[in-house]
């Protein structure tokens, strides 16, 4: 069964930084690329990082680019989301997706508020 459950949100003050996972299983995550989106109340989810099979490369919403930072560790079948300068505008649920397994997280509540 594909699953996908995120981890590590919670409250953080601006400037301050978190660590997203979003661990994998039923599925060797490194061969599909992976995404994180975000929704904040009364908006549309929106993408924020992508990288693809294996790492080979990454890509960034304008919004995070210099901030934010996704990896994966092949080993641990889990990919990270590093948030770092963290504004109030930031908070919103993260959620980690796998596009060609449409497969979805249940989503980790990221706030920043001081």
């Amino acid at each position: 069964q594909v699953k996908l459950v995120e981890s590590g949100g919670g409250l953080v003050q601006p400037g301050g930084s978190l660590r997203l996972s979003c661990a994998a299983s039923g599925f060797t995550a490194s061969r599909y690329v992976m995404n994180w989106f975000r929704q904040a109340p009364g908006k549309e989810r929106e993408l924020v990082a992508t990288i693809t099979s294996f790492g080979r490369s990454t890509n960034y919403a304008d919004f995070v680019k210099g901030r934010f930072t996704i990896s994966r560790d092949n080993a641990k079948n889990t990919g990270y989301l590093q948030m770092n300068n963290l504004k109030p505008e930031d908070t919103a649920v993260y959620y980690c997706n796998v596009p060609s397994l449409s497969s979805w997280g249940q989503g980790t509540q990221v706030t920043v508020s001081s």
